[in-house]
C-alpha cells in the first residue's frame, strides 16, 4: 500500500473513532438501561425502600424530594447526595436541605453497596435517586411509571448552587419563571407541587405567613383562618416544629393537597399561589377532582424532569461511593 493509501486508511479510522465517541457522548435515557449490565438494579433499589419503610413509613417523602432538589441544581446526576469537605461546602448542607432526613441519604448508600457488590461500577447513583423516587411515589398510592435511566453522577457540589430551588415564599410568576429555566412548563410546575401532598415541613418554611405578615395584618389573608389558628398551635413563634404537608392524608398520594389549595389550605405561599390566575386556578380544579389525571400527569411530568442536564454517554462517571467523587 502506497503512502496515499495509508494516509486515507488513518483518517477514515479517526473519522470512525470520532463518530463512535460522538455516538457514545449523545446516548440518552432509556427505560431497561441496566436490563443486561445489571438486571437486578431496580429490584435492589426497591429492597433497600422497603427496610427503610419499616423504621421510617414517611421516608419516601425526603426521597422524592432529594430527586427534585438533585435535578434542579446541576441537573439529575446526584450532587446532591456528595458530602462536604473541609474546603468545600456541599448542596447538601445548604440552608434548603438542612431538614432532609440524613436516613434518606443511607437509603442511597445501602442500595448503592449491595449494587456495587453484583455490578461493580455499573448503576450510577443518579439512577438509583431517580429509581427510588419512583418507588416512593407508587409506595403512597400513585403510579408505578417507568423510569429512563443511563444518568451518569456528576463531580461537583457546592451549596451556593442550590439558588436554582424554587423556595416556598415565591409568587405564580416568579415560580413559573424557576420552571421554565429548566425547560419545565407551568403546568408541570403545578403537577409537580402535588408531590406536597406527602411528608413534612417545618415551621420556619411557612411562620412568616402566621406571624406579622404585614402592616395592615398579621395573617396572610389568603390563609383559611381556621388552619392558621391550627398551625399557630403547632408552630409557636421561633419554633421548628414538623408539621404534615396535607394534614387530612399526610402519607397517601392523592388530590387532597390540591383540594386544601381550594380551601385557601395550601401550607406554602408557593402552593396557594397555584390559584391566583384563571388558567393556574382551573388546572389545579381539574386535579383536585380528577385523582387518574393527577396521578398520570404526575408520572409524566417526573419522567421530563428526570431528564432535565443529565450526563451520559462518557460524561460524569459511576461512582462507587455515592457520597464521595471517584
Amino acid at each position: 500500500m502506497g503512502s496515499g493509501g495509508r494516509v486515507e486508511m488513518l483518517l477514515a479510522i479517526v473519522v470512525a473513532l470520532y463518530l463512535s465517541a460522538a455516538i457514545t457522548e449523545a446516548q440518552v435515557l432509556h427505560v431497561g438501561f441496566y436490563s443486561y449490565s445489571c438486571p437486578q438494579a431496580e429490584s435492589i433499589v426497591k429492597e433497600a425502600f422497603d427496610d427503610a419503610l419499616e423504621d421510617d413509613p414517611g421516608i419516601g417523602a425526603d426521597l422524592l424530594r432529594m430527586h427534585f432538589h438533585d435535578c434542579f441544581v446541576r441537573g439529575c446526576d446526584g450532587s446532591v447526595l456528595i458530602d462536604s469537605t473541609k474546603g468545600n461546602t456541599a448542596e447538601k448542607d445548604a440552608e434548603i436541605n438542612q431538614t432532609v432526613e440524613d436516613e434518606a441519604f443511607q437509603v442511597i448508600d445501602k442500595a448503592k453497596k449491595k449494587l456495587e457488590a453484583v455490578c461493580k461500577g455499573v448503576v450510577s447513583c443518579a439512577d438509583i435517586l431517580a429509581f427510588v423516587a419512583r418507588d416512593s411515589v407508587a409506595h403512597y398510592g400513585g403510579i408505578f411509571y417507568e423510569v429512563p435511566a443511563g444518568r451518569r453522577d456528576g463531580r461537583i457540589s457546592r451549596s451556593v448552587d442550590t439558588a436554582d430551588l424554587p423556595t416556598p415564599d415565591l409568587d405564580l410568576a416568579r415560580l413559573t419563571k424557576f420552571f421554565a429555566r429548566k425547560r419545565l412548563s407551568q403546568n408541570d410546575m403545578i403537577i409537580l407541587s402535588g408531590a406536597h401532598t406527602i411528608g413534612v415541613a417545618h415551621c420556619p418554611a411557612f411562620s412568616n405567613r402566621l406571624y406579622n405578615f404585614s402592616q395592615s395584618s398579621s395573617r396572610d389573608p389568603t390563609l383559611d383562618a381556621r388552619y392558621a389558628a391550627q398551625l399557630k398551635k403547632e408552630c409557636p413563634p421561633g419554633s421548628n416544629n414538623e408539621v404534615n404537608m396535607d394534614p387530612p392524608s399526610p402519607l397517601v398520594f392523592d388530590t387532597s393537597y390540591y383540594r386544601g389549595i381550594l380551601k385557601n389550605r395550601g401550607l406554602f405561599s408557593s402552593d396557594q399561589t397555584l390559584v391566583s390566575t384563571t388558567s393556574s386556578a382551573a388546572k389545579v380544579t381539574l386535579l383536585a377532582s380528577n385523582s387518574e389525571v393527577f396521578k398520570t400527569e404526575f408520572a409524566a411530568a417526573m419522567v421530563k424532569m428526570g431528564g432535565i442536564g443529565v450526563h451520559t454517554g462518557r460524561k460524569g462517571e459511576i461512582r462507587g461511593n455515592c457520597r464521595v467523587v471517584n
